[in-house]
């Protein structure tokens, strides 16, 4: 029997409206309100709202003791349920208290603070905790960093942040001839490791629909089949993917919903296997090995390391730029401040100036508001200006 560990990331940036060289100064409203609120309602409707009821109908047909799940919602995700659909929030509320839903730990505004400033990362995680305790009554005991994004040094700092246990891509750089199915421990602190199947995850979040891939299509006996071939001793499995995989990603028309249902009604009524949460887990399980990791890894693209956000020179720029302007934000005290310098952190804005347009062009261009990478660039640096003069003005207010 295989021990399924099925973890979702739900994460929604407030987008940007496009803010030009003349706005600078004139107006510090910087998003795209209608296009932000648009998208989320749509996301809601094809896919949080009925794979909310799916996970919901699933615990309560098997229990929360044989099917459970884990979710990592970021800040400026709760923020658009709660301005502009309170029924998502309260249906993920509804789910958790189910007993079936583990929510985990991440950074408020899903930025990659972790590269530049350990006192930011600190200061946003320490920032979701206290939202997650305020909207669903839990304290996170597991963490999962911004698209994955692991290495040594974050290990140290999620560990002592208080964290037990924390997620991570399973790449074949890391992991050499090992297996992701067993429980790791990093080689830097007291932290356990689970690390993603990506082959097994990606078959669902990126290939479930693709006509042209040679397993196409993907049924749930299928599937099923792949995940019970494994070697007896590989009981553990971690499926890691988007949450909008199901009904935005892969429509409702592709059978995705229908699938996902018949698989764990599957695996669960022939014994197969049991869904549990990384909690769990490490109740359940001894590490086999320590791994170091002194480089950076993420969940993202063929590579698995940060050239889909760091790869190029307007993407470092912008970056550089933004971290530049810690020390004045410290001096605020400010709300609109503290709310843009958040949103401005979502790693979605230097994910837009990818230029990596070959094998992983088609990830990159979804839900992308923009018509270049350039664009991109140029929009969020123009924004940067304002946002850097309005915190220059108040620091001359202060004297």
């Amino acid at each position: 029997m295989k021990h399924i560990c099925l973890y979702f990331q739900v994460h929604q940036p407030f987008r940007l409206r496009i803010y030009r060289f003349f706005d600078i100064g004139v107006s510090h409203e910087y998003y795209h309100e209608l296009n932000n609120r648009t998208l989320f309602q749509r996301i809601a409707r094809k896919c949080y709202l009925p794979m909310n009821a799916l996970l919901k109908h699933l615990i309560e047909k098997w229990g929360p003791e044989r099917f459970s799940v884990a979710f990592a919602i970021s800040g400026s995700a709760l923020e658009q349920m709660q301005f502009y659909g309170p029924e998502v929030l309260e249906s993920f509320q509804a789910l958790h208290q189910t007993g079936g839903v583990e929510i985990v730990g991440e950074t408020y505004a899903h930025s990659l603070s972790c590269l530049k400033s350990r006192r930011e990362f600190e200061r946003q995680v320490k920032k979701h905790i206290e939202t997650i305790e305020r909207l669903f009554s839990t304290t996170p005991k597991i963490f999962r960093n911004t698209e994955l994004v692991y290495y040594d040094e974050v290990a140290r700092w999620v560990s002592e942040l208080g964290f037990e246990g924390m997620l991570a891509e399973g790449a074949d750089t890391l992991l050499g001839w090992r297996s992701p199915n067993y429980l790791y421990e990093s080689a830097a602190a007291p932290l356990k490791l689970l690390l993603r199947h990506y082959r097994f995850s990606d078959d669902i979040a990126f290939r479930f629909s693709n006509r042209e891939w040679s397993e196409w299509p993907l049924t749930a006996e299928k599937y099923a089949g792949w995940l019970s071939a494994l070697p007896s001793e590989q009981k553990l499995v971690n499926l890691f993917m988007d949450y909008e995989t199901f009904g935005e990603h892969q429509w409702a028309d592709t059978g995705i919903f229908e699938f996902f249902e018949h698989w764990v009604n599957l695996m669960l009524s022939e014994g197969r296997g049991t869904f549990v949460t990384p909690s769990w887990i490490l109740e359940a399980y001894q590490p086999v090995a320590k791994l170091s990791v002194p480089m950076p890894l993420s969940w993202a693209d063929s590579e698995r390391d940060l050239t889909a956000w760091l790869g190029n020179e307007l993407q470092t720029d912008a970056f550089e730029t933004l971290y530049a302007l810690e020390p004045l934000v410290e001096n605020e005290e400010d709300p609109s401040i503290w709310r843009d310098w958040l949103r401005l952190q979502t790693s979605d804005h230097f994910y837009y100036m990818c230029t990596k347009f070959f094998s992983d062009g088609d990830v990159h261009k979804y839900f992308n508001p923009y018509n270049s990478p350039y664009e991109a660039y140029v929009t969020y640096m123009n924004v940067l200006a304002d946002f850097r003069q309005r915190l220059l003005g108040k620091a001359q207010e202060r004297g």
